[in-house]
C-alpha cells in the first residue's frame, strides 16, 4: 500500500519544513525562509577556479527530480493501486497549487518548480492510464 503514496510528497514536505522553520524559528518572516533556501550548505570547487554553491533549495529540487523519475516509472504500472496513486498525486497537486497561490513562503521559484514536477506526475499518470485503457479496449473489441 506504500506504493500508492506519491514520492513527490517528500520534497514538498522538506520544503514546508525548511520554509516554516525559517519563517517561525527566526522570526524573520518570509525573507528569512527564502534566505534559508538560498544559503549555501556547501561549495564544490570547480576546474575553472570558481566554486559551485549548493543550497537547501537546490538539494530539494535535485531530490524532487530523482523522485519524479521514479514516479514516472510507477505511472506505467497497470495495477489497481496505481489509480490510488494518481488520485493522491492529484490531491498533492491541488494542495501545492493552493499553497503557492495563498501562502507567502510558498510563492518562490523553488516551490514553483516542485509544483511543476507534481503537475507532470499527475499528467503522466493520467495519460499513461488513458493510453493503456484505450489499448485494452481495442484489444477486447477485436
Amino acid at each position: 500500500m506504500l506504493i500508492a503514496i506519491p514520492l513527490l510528497f517528500i520534497p514538498v514536505a522538506f520544503y514546508a519544513i525548511v520554509v516554516l522553520s525559517g519563517w517561525m524559528g527566526t522570526g524573520g518572516g518570509v525573507a528569512a525562509a527564502e534566505q534559508a533556501l538560498r544559503d549555501p550548505l556547501f561549495s564544490v570547487p570547480m576546474v575553472s577556479g570558481s566554486g559551485w554553491n549548493v543550497g537547501t533549495g537546490d538539494l530539494i529540487l535535485f531530490l524532487g527530480l530523482i523522485l519524479l523519475f521514479f514516479e514516472l516509472l510507477k505511472s506505467t504500472s497497470s495495477q489497481k493501486v496505481a489509480i490510488v496513486n494518481h488520485a493522491l498525486s492529484m490531491i498533492l497537486f491541488v494542495f501545492c497549487l493552493v499553497a503557492f497561490l495563498l501562502f507567502p513562503g510558498f510563492a518562490t521559484s523553488t516551490f514553483f518548480l516542485i509544483l511543476t514536477m507534481v503537475m507532470l506526475d499527475v499528467l503522466a499518470g493520467f495519460i499513461v492510464t488513458i493510453i493503456s485503457a484505450r489499448k485494452d479496449l481495442e484489444f477486447g473489441a477485436g
